[in-house]
């Protein structure tokens, strides 16, 4: 007697089908799974006999045999149980083959026969859709998020019974309606550009950031507010479309992030992780591989607070996911990708202390610690980093509100950022690039065109301030940035000069500091 069921594994943060073949044949009581199945799927065997038996069903006393074809495939998690239940009482009768072939089917079986919930069922929403199945057969808890991929059929089931009834036709089920609870862009932020003292410069800087997906670093004393802008930095970016809220969300459904009842992400993620992350929580894998931060604040802000804390390691297996936007795992068993188009930004101290800069606190670091200190991040990796902002203290006269000077909230500056990021769109409606900070060589030659005058500026720039190929490109890309933000299609002087300072620091950082103390 044989059975084959449909499932899924996952691949990355795609989902893979899986045929779920069960035979039972004569023999002495044996259950044997095989097909490169991992621990935790090799472990289904008891779930499946004590869900099976306390469901009121009789599981056969035969030799059973369970292939996950394909057999060169890693099949782990627990999503397999149900599948696995339904292929026994395929074979031994119960249930009718013909009208589980259509359906992609999985799920965790708690003892008693409950379905319990499983990380990944988007994805595995999505490939049933893409293979153009009738549908998909989840647990209750997972409804919600199958219900996402728009045009597929979604029935969800409490109980193994209610699975067998439903598919011998006793125990209709109703199909899930498409899920419209959250419209992407309608999202409130915790913090406000007007809730951040002064820092206007700063705030540009965040602003040319957001339009343009540049990466960006904060330097500057304790408590002149790099994390607070940070932090700010998500309600002035533009809202997700519908297309990236399914790529962000089922990023986290692998993951097993995504709350029961909110299965879409609607807003940018932001992730800031601490500094003693490893490298594989960073970037993803491990022996069962992971998604990692970078990838988990994908289409978001992945905010490194302290960044010469972290392990310079860990921070130089950054470098090609940032050029990229994405992550290639490659271990002897497994190769895996997952995504990682990231608006990275970093916050530092100028030296150890904090305080080299600060107009009124004495630093009390030597030369050698400030180099030191600085020489924790990369030259390589700071090169990928477009802008270089210093943030000062802040002065009372900000704090106290009598400075002068206009405040604008985020849904203003929003406003340009979206309008400039339409102007791309527009522009690059026929490439595979969305911003400007994603743009190549050939793209940068066909829409970073300039004039002589700046091109003399930007050869004056790198003469003396020793940029890289990289940077003068980036330059470039940040000039593009700029001239959108005003509604030009001309990249002017002032648009590359503008571009050019957030340079400067850069060039600098490498130097010890003019305010640190001379070595004792």
């Amino acid at each position: 007697m044989l059975a084959r069921v449909y499932s899924s594994a996952l691949v990355g943060v795609e989902a893979r089908v899986v045929d779920v073949e069960v035979d039972i044949a004569r023999g002495l009581p044996a259950f044997t799974t095989v097909g490169l199945a991992e621990i935790a799927v090799r472990e289904s065997r008891e779930r499946v006999k004590a869900a099976v038996s306390n469901s009121g069903f009789q599981f056969p006393t035969d030799r059973i045999t369970v292939n996950l074809a394909p057999a060169d495939m890693r099949k782990e998690g627990t999503g397999f149980d149900l599948p696995i239940a339904l292929g026994v009482l395929m074979a031994t009768g119960m249930v009718p083959e013909a009208i589980t072939a259509g359906f992609l089917i999985c799920g965790e079986l708690a003892l008693d026969g409950r379905v319990k919930a499983v990380r990944g069922v988007l994805a595995l929403a999505m490939e049933a859709k893409r293979r153009g199945m009738h549908g998909v057969l989840v647990p209750y808890d997972n409804r919600l998020e199958a219900s996402v991929v728009d045009g597929l059929t979604v029935y969800a089931v409490k109980s193994l019974s209610e699975a067998v009834g439903f598919l011998r036709g006793i125990h209709p089920l109703t199909p899930e309606p498409p899920f419209t609870g959250l419209t992407p862009g309608l999202v409130s932020y915790p913090i406000d550009f007007s809730d951040v003292a002064g820092q206007n410069h700063v705030k540009r800087a965040l602003e040319i950031a957001a339009a343009g997906w540049h990466n960006i670093l904060m330097n500057g004393p304790p408590g002149s507010g790099k994390t607070m802008l940070a932090r700010a930095l998500p309600s002035i970016l533009p809202p997700l479309s519908f297309a990236e809220a399914l790529e962000t969300t089922r990023v986290h459904s692998v993951s097993g992030l995504l709350a029961r009842d909110a299965p879409l992400v609607v807003a940018r993620p932001m992730r800031s992780p601490h500094h003693t992350i490893s490298d594989a929580g960073l970037t993803g894998g491990g022996h069962s591989p992971m998604p990692g931060e970078v990838s988990l604040a994908h289409n978001g802000v992945l905010f490194l607070d302290e960044l010469p804390e972290f392990k310079k390691r860990v921070l130089d297996v950054l470098r090609q996911p940032l050029e990229d936007g994405c992550v290639h795992i490659a271990r002897a068993r497994f190769k895996v990708t997952y995504p990682s188009d990231t608006l990275l930004v970093c916050a530092m101290n100028p030296c150890p202390c904090g305080y080299a800069t600060h107009p009124t606190r004495e630093c009390i670091c030597s030369a050698v610690q400030v180099e030191r200190y600085q020489g924790r991040v990369s030259g390589p990796l700071l090169d990928r980093i477009d802008l270089h902002v210093e943030v000062p203290a802040v002065s009372f006269a900000e704090l106290s509100g009598r400075a002068t000077g206009s405040v604008e909230a985020s849904s203003v500056v929003r406003d340009r950022v979206v309008a400039a990021v339409a102007r791309q769109s527009r522009r690059f409606k026929a490439l595979p690039v969305r911003f400007n900070g994603q743009m190549g060589t050939r793209e940068v030659r066909m829409f970073c065109d300039v004039g002589s005058d700046s091109q003399a500026l930007l050869e004056a720039a790198i003469n003396r301030l020793g940029l890289s190929a990289r940077a003068w490109m980036r330059c470039l890309k940040m000039a593009r940035t700029i001239a959108d933000l005003d509604g030009v299609d001309a990249i002017a002087t002032s648009h590359v000069a503008e571009a050019i300072q957030y340079r400067e620091i850069f060039a600098r950082i490498e130097e010890p500091s003019p305010w640190a103390s001379p070595p004792v």
